[in-house]
């Protein structure tokens, strides 16, 4: 690649405290959305990744507006905003996967699943509980709940319900970055993607950014419309629609 990658995290990851160590000689950099990312652009030509699962709508904008400003003064194409790193869609079938893997030592009938993520505001955590409705609805798992670390309900809250509502098992399993935490008497799932996937799609994001650039002079600091990904196939887990009757 002939730019370097700056990550712009959010509250999906903690302002990238929550990002893992990615592989590579080549490992991108990692600064929070805002004036720090502002602040950060290095000298040579940059393409920049809004690391969003799809919760931060606004996560593009923010990081289009600190690259316009920065952009002064230097060439058209040296700063370049790729796509964000996933939306919602991408979201459901990686915790679908989870839940899977997670059901592969256990019993479906009976277990519960706690989906857990940051609070971050109305909007983004209403969009996690229609997230937590899809990934039921696509899933061999009996109960999927929600769990928002610094909000309501917060974890503990989330198992009561679950046992409440009569599990046997509960795995919780994040929705974010940030990985779910350990809890007496229940289980707790792995990260969504693996340091070496997540290191992959950056890339592909990047890479993308790059196309459009040498491709289509497009930088993509006019955009800050969220993206649609309804047409993207490459990367978006594929969805098993179950019918009734």
């Amino acid at each position: 690649m002939s730019h370097r990658i700056l990550l712009a995290a959010g509250a999906e990851s903690l302002d990238g405290r929550a990002l893992p160590p990615l592989p590579g000689p080549d490992a991108p950099l990692v600064c929070a959305a805002g004036r720090e990312l502002q602040s950060a652009i290095p000298a040579v030509p940059t393409v920049v990744v809004p690391m969003t699962l799809g919760r931060q709508s606004d996560l593009p904008g923010v990081a289009a507006q600190s690259l316009r400003w920065a952009a002064r003064g230097r060439r058209r194409g040296d700063l370049l905003l790729a796509r964000p790193l996933a939306d919602s869609g991408h979201l459901v079938g990686w915790l679908r996967g989870a839940v899977g893997r997670a059901l592969a030592s256990g019993s479906a009938a009976r277990t519960a699943v706690l989906l857990v993520a940051p609070a971050m505001g109305p909007e983004p955590d209403a969009e996690l509980f229609r997230v937590a409705r899809l990934v039921w609805q696509y899933s061999p798992v009996r109960w999927v709940e929600v769990a928002l670390s610094g909000g309501e309900p917060d974890v503990d809250e989330g198992i009561e319900r679950c046992r409440l509502v009569g599990a046997e098992e509960v795995v919780l399993v994040p929705a974010s970055f940030v990985p779910a935490p350990v809890r007496p008497g229940a289980r707790t799932a792995g990260p969504l993607l693996s340091p070496a996937s997540l290191s992959t799609l950056i890339h592909r994001r990047a890479a993308e950014a790059e196309h459009r650039w040498y491709g289509h002079g497009d930088d993509g600091l006019a955009e800050t419309i969220p993206h649609d990904h309804t047409h993207d196939h490459e990367d978006r887990p594929k969805e098993t629609r179950i019918h009734v009757g």
